[in-house]
């Protein structure tokens, strides 16, 4: 994905407003580097990462409501598949943690080849912590599983990416679609895992 100069200063006044600290991202793979991730984020305990993410909670909480998506009302009282905030790559390396609606109650449990059914919601809400102490509510990262045949060029999956105020940033079934395709080219990577990312082994919750 190529974001133009304007794309860039438009994206980075957004996330600016909510205290992110940007450059352009050194991800592993050209899809990649269309997120803007954070410099340096801080090497926080799990103490230490879930006592942020309790600070900003309810704050995180109002500002997603905001969008009012009937999709991920209440996401914060689905299952909850990692025992703290983790940092993703994948998602800017920000802390993040992985939820997962009832209907997707396999999520945690799938094995190569296996799919999730249509229906299914995964959230994954993040966070910024830098080694400099700032701290702040990232965004929200919705996957959704679609009825069978909807659309193909995703394999059914709808991606959302929603701002920290509640604005949509993209939903590649709507708004902004072309700005959160490169969402699916890089869950290409687990294509076998019906293209959904785990929570690092040593964050997963006891099953």
């Amino acid at each position: 994905m190529i974001v133009s100069h304007r794309q860039v200063l438009g994206i980075a006044a957004v996330l600016a407003i909510s205290g992110f600290v940007l450059h352009a991202a050194s991800a592993q793979t050209k899809d990649q580097d269309a997120h803007l991730a954070i410099e340096n984020p801080a090497d926080l305990t799990k103490e230490q990462a879930q006592k942020h993410y309790q600070s900003l909670i309810r704050r995180m909480s109002r500002g997603y409501a905001a969008a009012q998506m009937d999709l991920i009302r209440n996401y914060q009282n689905w299952p909850l598949f990692n025992d703290a905030p983790y940092i993703s790559a994948t998602h800017g390396q920000r802390y993040v943690n992985s939820y997962a609606n009832r209907m997707a109650h396999n999520y945690g449990t799938l094995q190569e080849g296996e799919e999730l059914p249509a229906g299914s919601v995964l959230a994954k809400d993040s966070m910024t912590v830098t080694d400099e102490g700032n701290i702040h509510p990232g965004a929200l990262f919705v996957m959704e599983k679609l009825p069978e045949g909807t659309n193909p060029e995703t394999a059914d999956w709808r991606y959302i990416m929603v701002m920290p105020d509640g604005s949509l940033f993209g939903d590649t079934m709507g708004f902004r679609a072309s700005e959160v395709d490169y969402c699916h080219v890089c869950h290409e990577a687990v294509a076998d895992r019906d293209y959904t990312f785990y929570v690092p082994e040593e964050y997963r919750v006891a099953e």
